[in-house]
């Protein structure tokens, strides 16, 4: 949506759990009285990044491997990104001011990496003096405190008052909390059943602070009325209970009491009606954390848009266009949204993908490839996939048409794969600048890809005004298409020029600023997502004493394919004279098996600036400006890690020369985890699974 999303999940209250080893001792007769001070990085999303605290443990007297009593809180959420800098003293003296304390060492890392890691246990190494500082372990404990607990309600009504002149009654619910003043609280509000005098509502859930505050004594006032379309509900009868009562099965039925046609019938009048309760459970509502605590990993996938309404890539004004010191707003959003993501999948690995455009001097439109240019899409880390991005610029042809539905049939067979069991959860980041060619392709495979383990990301680059994306993101109506519904809601719509001010590539503080903001709205909905899913195919968390095994970081070949390089032209965004070919024909182009290659029909060559002559056959190239060469990124980010003697993962080895597997042998199928038990009478997912592997896909 182009408005700012609302948040679908409430923050979670963590506390932090810290000791720490092998401290250097800088007292002379004694060991040193460390104490830990959690500072948290702060205004970011404002342009005033700065460190602040915002806690301190207790002193420990004579000790070099403490650990702290007090527990340290914070507010933990998905969607930001939270620096934490842990800093380690001697405290000398009763002073509060850390400059009259020695330094013993500090550790910096973001709060995800913490509720991630593996057992829910995070050890790092302190820095900041000469030789080693020791090391330092956290952990994450989520608080309770009665949000998570979920009442159940199943009720249907008897012998209601008839208030329609010419028919019975509309009947609905409303569910009121009563605060301690004595004022009211809508807490819930059923359907209107039609034309009816004892109505069954759907089972409903509603949270027990909304309900009673979390006290099961408090009062509860339930209204029946008879739904007018003019907004004039002509009041039926109420009643009162507590939860407690509820759930002790005292008031399984209460009589609906209208006062003023009681006052008026006197003795006469017994009630409008009787509500019953036919069912009245607790339960505890599981969290986006619990799951990510019970060894839950997010896989994660992109997919850029090549297409000519992009602009040629040697034009400065281009989107795809590489500029020595400044990202693109490709670049940008990748590095936003996979900046957090990263901590979430402990493989550190994401799939690329490229639609739209021709691949190498193949002159056929490859609708959806391999950024990498290999039969494996997988790249390890974020850098790897900023360097297959620049190095597809190279090899493609910007084209079109803007299809989406080809990248999402893709990346949802694969996540039809997944076990039921909760272990795994797709996230596909599709970044586009246009509106979309297949529009009703795209709604069908959403729909389908609606009750598989997928959430789908859209980022609008450049400046179009993508009114037709609203259609996909249905925060307000779940999407429909062709006499079809979707499940849930998987997709989040977000344009970027939002988020980009005028001066957020200039500034870097202003930059920052912008990347939290994209990611805070794309990722905004992510754990409602996921949650949403677990619960319609009752899936519970693992526990986080025993979660998921954690596979270990991935080994991969070369992240990208080497670029073959012509000597008459050099790298970079310098284009190619009209008619030459840019690279030999390559045994493989990346494309994705089941996907044939498409004959262009309405999208024109891109044009070729004619400045630039013939070259000779052998001479050396011409002198270029270093605005025209491929440049070197000089990133503000840090490298990622570099992983040695890589080798091909097992599960996402080349099948038949494509970057998914498609059927693997029934082996091939199973997955790393140890099953849960799976509820065949629930199995959304599993119809789905089967409703992907018949897919004849046609572009």
């Amino acid at each position: 949506m182009t408005t700012p999303t609302k948040r679908t999940q409430p923050s979670t209250s963590l506390q932090l759990t810290i000791s720490a080893k092998g401290l250097k001792n800088r007292d002379l007769l004694s060991k040193s009285d460390p104490q830990c001070v959690l500072f948290q990085m702060e205004g970011r999303l404002a342009g005033r990044p700065e460190w602040k605290e915002r806690g301190r443990t207790e002193k420990i007297m004579n000790c070099l491997d403490p650990e702290w009593n007090k527990r340290l809180d914070m507010e933990y959420l998905f969607e930001e990104r939270q620096q934490l800098r842990f800093e380690l003293f001697d405290l000398d003296s009763d002073s509060t001011s850390l400059s009259e304390h020695d330094f013993l060492g500090r550790f910096e890392c973001d709060l995800a990496e913490i509720v991630s890691a593996v057992d829910g246990v995070l050890t790092g190494n302190l820095t900041g003096l000469r030789g080693k500082c020791g090391t330092i372990t956290i952990s994450a404990d989520e608080m309770e405190d009665g949000s998570k607990e979920i009442v159940q309600f199943n009720c249907s009504g008897k012998n209601l008052d008839k208030k329609d002149l010419f028919g019975k009654s509309d009947p609905f619910l409303n569910i009121y909390r009563i605060r301690g003043d004595g004022s009211r609280q809508l807490a819930h509000r059923t359907e209107v059943i039609k034309k009816t005098l004892n109505p069954d509502w759907k089972t409903f859930d509603v949270n027990s602070k909304l309900l009673c505050g979390g006290d099961r004594n408090a009062k509860i006032v339930i209204e029946c009325f008879d739904h007018d379309f003019d907004g004039g509900h002509d009041f039926i009868g109420n009643c009162e209970t507590t939860l407690d009562r509820l759930l002790r099965k005292d008031d399984r039925e209460l009589p609906l009491i209208n006062a003023k046609k009681r006052a008026k019938k006197g003795d006469k009048y017994k009630n409008s009606g009787i509500l019953q309760f036919n069912a009245v459970h607790v339960y505890k509502e599981n969290s986006f954390l619990d799951f990510i605590q019970g060894g839950t990993q997010l896989d994660f996938a992109v997919a850029i848009d090549f297409t000519a309404s992009n602009g040629p890539v040697h034009d400065p004004s281009s989107l795809h266009f590489i500029n020595p010191s400044l990202p693109n707003q490709y670049e940008v959003a990748l590095r936003a949204c996979l900046d957090i993501c990263q901590h979430y999948n402990h493989r550190k690995v994401f799939d690329a993908f490229g639609f739209g455009a021709k691949v190498g001097h193949n002159d056929r439109v490859s609708p959806v490839f391999n950024l990498n240019f290999r039969e494996n899409p997988s790249v390890i880390g974020i850098q790897g996939v900023m360097d297959s991005y620049r190095n597809s610029l190279h090899q493609v042809h910007l084209y079109g048409p803007t299809n989406f539905s080809p990248v999402i049939e893709v990346v949802a067979r694969h996540a039809a794969i997944y076990p039921r069991d909760g272990s795994k959860y797709q996230v596909l980041l599709i970044i586009t600048d246009g509106a979309i060619s297949d529009m009703a392709k795209t709604k069908a495979a959403i729909i389908s890809a609606s009750s598989l383990p997928l959430s789908i990301i859209i980022v609008g680059v450049g400046q179009d005004e993508f009114e037709a994306m609203d259609e996909l993101d249905s925060d307000q109506k779940l999407l429909t298409h062709a006499g079809r519904v979707a499940v849930r809601d998987i997709v989040q719509f977000v344009p970027m020029r939002n988020f980009l001010g005028q001066y957020s590539y200039q500034n870097p503080h202003e930059h920052e600023r912008s990347m939290g903001l994209l990611a805070k709205e794309v990722l905004a909905e992510i754990p409602a997502q996921l949650t949403g899913y677990m619960k319609m195919n009752k899936i519970l968390p693992r526990p986080s004493d025993n979660p998921f095994p954690r596979e270990p970081p991935a080994e991969l070949p070369p992240q990208v394919a080497p670029i073959p390089q012509n000597p008459q032209y050099p790298p970079g965004n310098t284009p190619y004279p009209s008619g030459a070919q840019p690279y030999p024909q390559q045994s493989f182009d990346g494309s994705i098996h089941g996907y044939h290659q498409q004959q262009p029909q309405q999208y024109p060559q891109q044009q070729q600036p004619q400045q630039y002559p013939q070259q000779q056959a052998y001479g050396p190239p011409p002198a270029y400006s270093i605005q025209q060469q491929y440049p070197v990124q000089s990133s503000p980010y840090p490298p990622q890690p570099a992983y040695p003697n890589p080798t091909a993962p097992q599960q996402y080895g080349p099948v038949g020369g494509q970057g998914y597997p498609v059927y693997p042998p029934q082996q091939q199928q199973q997955p790393p985890y140890p099953q849960q038990a799976y509820n065949p009478n629930a199995p959304p997912a599993a119809e789905a699974a089967e409703a992907f592997q018949q897919m004849n896909i046609n572009p």
